[in-house]
């Protein structure tokens, strides 16, 4: 019962997966019309065989001998175009599928929920976008071809053979489960694929590997449509480089097969016009003959389809799991313009999938517009759960959020991100070039004077006007050309030209030298100016001027106030700052 049951779904799975080649069914009906005519070319040159052998040598006739070359060449003319036709029109709908389904992932993967990333591991997903959607292009293409044209040219040849020797025929059906199993246990199949292909699905890879180590930053910044869009070229490039390996391939396969017919008909020309040959009744034996040797390969092919489809129904399982993964919920309706960038928790918890005990209990706070709220305490204590929450990366288990007294949840993805910025200690910067890195969160165009402008606040234009085309200049991957420092004042022009009302600072000054800090504090002290800003703070000495100070344990908030009153408190974080500035290690 359980075998019919996953029998049934993988069938299921199949059917939805050629509804992917349904608006290329034109295409897809030529190619069709292209297998039958190809693999009636089988029985008809086995067919040929007779007359040629009975009306040529035997026979001597001299209008056999004129039609026969002529008939030949033809045969494998038909065969030529009609191999093409099926060949790159498969391909093309396989393509076109792989190029669909690739899109609809890399689609899916921009709207996942970030609990969704912390179950995966990034190369599982990458690999999905790349070598699982290539798998379903056996199932889609090669297993459909094989059942197909070499089911026809099967009965075909069975046919001819029964009508020349049905006697013969049967013995024939009976070794030939046999030798068809014996030919499926030893055959092997390999594959190559060309330089440029290889080179494309790198930057396929890389792409795709990019969003998925920054979701977050893509998401804060809605940069979902501008990832798409990029991501369509980079799938179209490799499918017109697949296609171009195809078409040569197949074109060049049928030329070899046409040469090969002239130099044959051209042999069989001279032999039997200047040849003595003695007469014999050999041309229904020998046609037999030649349709029983012409039986082997598809016969062979359909041994492999079965695993040939398998291999692609299970890639499509995984592919459609990724597609049928929930998406973020962004139920919300209403549109927030511009915040004035009041922020409320109230008496939020929450906890992670994954995790026994819950990350926060309660936690209340208020952030007037324009206020610096603080952040502090030790490793696990909640801080960087309870910003991430804000942007409604993760949804809380109970209380709210507020941002100017609206619930997060009655605001759309996009309305409520566009009112915040993040800089964080792991920068996520793409392989592009400087400017478009800081223009990444800007909607619509944006000027080079806006771009040199958030770069001169953010203190980077005097490094960037020395790279080598400065703001044209590329970063490498994850901004791997430049230093810690520099890509964290990038971060900070970005924020600063998103110019979003709401700012998350995540230990946006650790690890970074005396000369680097410096910069950054000034940079830093530009973009929080008239912005309600959350800083998740490390060294407790950048952070004796804000406006509001948390403490956070286990969770909770145990010591709220500005640093002068929380000193006076002697608690946690009197404790905290003893223990800093009296150079003893902690963990915070």
């Amino acid at each position: 019962m359980t075998d019919a049951v996953d029998s049934a779904a993988r069938w299921q799975i199949y059917a939805r997966l050629l509804g992917y080649a349904r608006p290329h069914w034109r295409v897809f009906a030529l190619a069709l019309i292209g297998m039958i005519g190809g693999a009636a070319t089988d029985p008809a040159f086995a067919a040929l065989m007779k007359p040629m052998l009975d009306g040529s040598f035997v026979e001597r006739d001299p209008q056999t001998i004129r039609w026969l070359p002529v008939v030949m060449v033809g045969l494998f003319v038909v065969r030529l175009v009609c191999s093409f036709i099926s060949d790159f029109g498969m391909n093309w709908v396989a393509r076109r599928v792989i190029k669909d389904l690739r899109t609809a992932m890399f689609d899916h993967l921009l709207r996942l929920p970030a609990s969704f990333y912390d179950r995966q591991a990034s190369g599982a997903l990458i690999s999905k976008v790349t070598y699982d959607v290539e798998m379903v292009a056996g199932a889609t293409s090669d297993a459909l071809t094989t059942l197909l044209k070499d089911s026809v040219a099967v009965l075909g040849l069975l046919g001819w053979m029964f009508y020349l020797n049905w006697k013969l025929a049967l013995i024939f059906l009976v070794v030939g489960p046999g030798m068809a199993a014996s030919i499926g246990a030893v055959s092997k199949r390999f594959r190559r694929l060309s330089t440029h292909i290889q080179a494309s699905m790198g930057n396929i890879t890389a792409a795709a590997g990019e969003v998925v180590e920054g979701h977050l930053v893509t998401k804060l910044f809605n940069g979902q449509d501008r990832e798409s869009a990029s991501f369509g070229r980079l799938s179209e490039r490799n499918r017109h480089l697949h296609m171009k390996w195809v078409s040569v391939d197949a074109l060049g396969n049928g030329v070899v097969q046409l040469l090969i017919a002239l130099t044959m008909a051209g042999i069989l020309y001279a032999a039997t016009t200047f040849a003595s040959t003695e007469r014999t009744t050999v041309g229904g034996f020998t046609s037999f003959i030649v349709a029983v040797t012409m039986l082997q390969a598809p016969v062979k092919r359909l041994t492999k389809v079965n695993g040939v489809l398998q291999k692609g129904i299970t890639a499509a399982r995984s592919v459609f799991g990724l597609i049928d993964e929930l998406a973020e919920p962004d139920t919300g309706r209403r549109e927030l313009v511009r915040a004035r960038g009041e922020v409320e928790y109230q008496d939020v918890e929450f906890a992670y999938a994954t995790s026994i005990a819950p990350v926060l209990r309660g936690v209340s706070l208020h952030a007037k517009p324009g206020q610096r709220v603080a952040l502090v305490g030790r490793s696990g204590s909640g801080k960087t759960s309870l910003v991430g929450l804000l942007p409604r990366f993760y949804e809380p288990q109970a209380g709210r959020i507020l941002v100017d007294g609206i619930d997060i949840r009655e605001l759309t993805l996009a309305s409520l991100r566009a009112q915040i910025s993040l800089v964080s200690q792991h920068v996520v910067l793409f392989n592009d070039t400087v400017a478009n890195n800081i223009a990444y969160g800007r909607r619509g165009e944006v000027s080079e004077a806006d771009i040199v402008r958030a770069a001169e606040q953010a203190h980077a234009m005097e490094f960037i006007r020395q790279l080598p085309q400065g703001l044209d200049s590329l970063v490498g991957d994850n901004g791997v050309l430049l230093s810690g420092g520099q890509r964290q004042r990038i971060a900070i022009a970005r924020a600063l030209l998103k110019d979003a009302p709401i700012l998350i600072l995540d230990e946006a000054t650790s690890a970074l030298d005396s000369e680097s800090e410096r910069h950054i504090k000034a940079a830093l002290d530009a973009l929080m100016s008239h912005r309600t800003t959350l800083v998740i703070a490390h060294r407790l000495s950048t952070i004796e001027n804000a406006d509001l100070i948390l403490v956070m344990q286990d969770g909770r908030i145990v010591e709220r106030g500005d640093h002068a009153s929380l000193l006076r408190q002697g608690g946690a974080y009197a404790r905290l700052h003893r223990m800093q500035f009296a150079d003893v290690p902690v963990a915070v």
